[in-house]
């Protein structure tokens, strides 16, 4: 097992470019996240010995690391619990008090709490705890409204400011005061103990949520949220040539923020509703025409209605076959840079009728003879 082939670095290797190294592969195979546990496992046996100036020494030298149940060794006690041994500093005699900041580490701190499943950050801002939920919403239209730009009216359900207090979750009049469990950080430190001994971690402060204020008086509308559940009536732009699938954001247009905090962003999906006559592929439009028999063969003209309501005077050569597909260019759909428009196809099919009159019978009959 070469384990700077694991890690995708060379024998030249510095430190930091083993740590950067661990840190993606950790990322990108980590069984939680639908990685390959045996493929884990070896980025984890790699890591902790080149990280380990003596045992990347050892193995440099002899291809193995010598000891007794060490990677390289054949025996792995890995169970998705982390070594904090020697890459980290962390020493490990008896039952350790070891005490430290998982941030001090940077990403990988964040990695390690990420698969101990514990741990908060002391970067989280404020604002992020305080800002408002996006919104999500579907919003239907016909191919007849791709044509041109229009305003769509809807009436949406979310969280709006309180009016009583004005988003602030105090009372009129009353002050919001620094919390006094966390001294305004909204951080607070818990003792975290495991087999591995204890760790000190930062967490949300319960008290004030994070945002290191509490109001002295809560709101008694909102109950100190600075916000309520309301409607509002919003216009949301659809410009023309829009298609299924596409989203348009409006900013600001989400839930509410809690005390103040930035409300959050509306995202509609556009989902343009099935044609009974044309068929959407891309810009282009596609649609089918029957023809008679003596229209094939003769040659004549066809009216097409089109997506625009009107119809158009399309030429059948004579000889025309069925399925014979013609293009009219620039009758499709608006192009979404809002200059042009795609293409409308046609596709002719020759009407075989299922039922005669006499006289048509003894006509066809007449042509059987003449070779036809």
């Amino acid at each position: 097992m070469n384990y700077y082939e694991i890690l995708g670095i060379d024998k030249s290797a510095s430190q930091e470019d083993i740590k950067k190294a661990f840190h993606r592969l950790a990322h990108k195979h980590h069984p939680h996240k639908g990685g390959d546990e045996k493929k884990f496992k070896e980025i984890n046996e790699a890591y902790q010995v080149l990280s380990d100036s003596e045992k990347r020494a050892q193995y440099d030298r002899f291809g193995r690391v010598l000891e007794n149940g060490a990677p390289g060794g054949g025996t792995s006690n890995w169970d998705y619990n982390w070594s904090w041994g020697s890459p980290f500093g962390a020493k490990s005699d008896g039952d350790p008090e070891v005490e430290f900041d998982l941030n001090d580490f940077g990403g990988i701190g964040d990695l390690f709490e990420e698969f101990l499943g514990f741990g908060g950050n002391r970067r989280t801002r404020k604002k992020d705890l305080k800002r408002g939920k996006d919104i999500k919403i579907n919003i239907e239209i016909t191919l007849e409204d791709v044509l041109k730009a229009a305003e769509k009216d809807i009436i949406l359900e979310k969280q709006t400011t309180c009016p009583r207090c004005e988003g602030k979750g105090a009372e009129p009049g009353t002050e919001i005061k620094e919390c006094f469990s966390c001294r305004g950080t909204g951080q607070v430190q818990q003792v975290k103990k495991t087999f591995l001994g204890s760790f000190t971690q930062w967490t949300v402060c319960p008290e004030c949520g994070g945002e290191g204020q509490r109001p002295d008086k809560p709101c008694n509308v909102c109950k100190a949220e600075g916000r309520i559940k309301g409607e509002k009536n919003i216009k949301i732009f659809v410009p023309k040539g829009v298609d299924s699938n596409q989203v348009i954001k409006i900013k600001g247009e989400g839930h509410a923020g809690k005390r103040g905090g930035e409300p959050g962003d509306l995202y509609a999906r556009i989902i343009v509703s099935q044609h009974p006559l044309f068929e959407r592929r891309g810009d282009d439009l596609y649609t089918i025409s029957e023809i008679t028999y003596s229209k094939s063969a003769l040659g004549d003209e066809a009216e097409i209605p089109t997506i625009d309501g009107r119809k158009i005077v399309l030429e059948i050569p004579a000889g025309t076959e069925s399925n014979r597909i013609f293009k009219i260019s620039g009758r499709g759909v608006p192009h979404f840079s809002g200059f042009g428009r795609g293409n409308m196809y046609v596709q002719v099919l020759v009407k075989t009728p299922k039922k005669l009159t006499k006289e048509q019978k003894e006509a066809l009959k007449r042509l059987k003879e003449l070779g036809l």
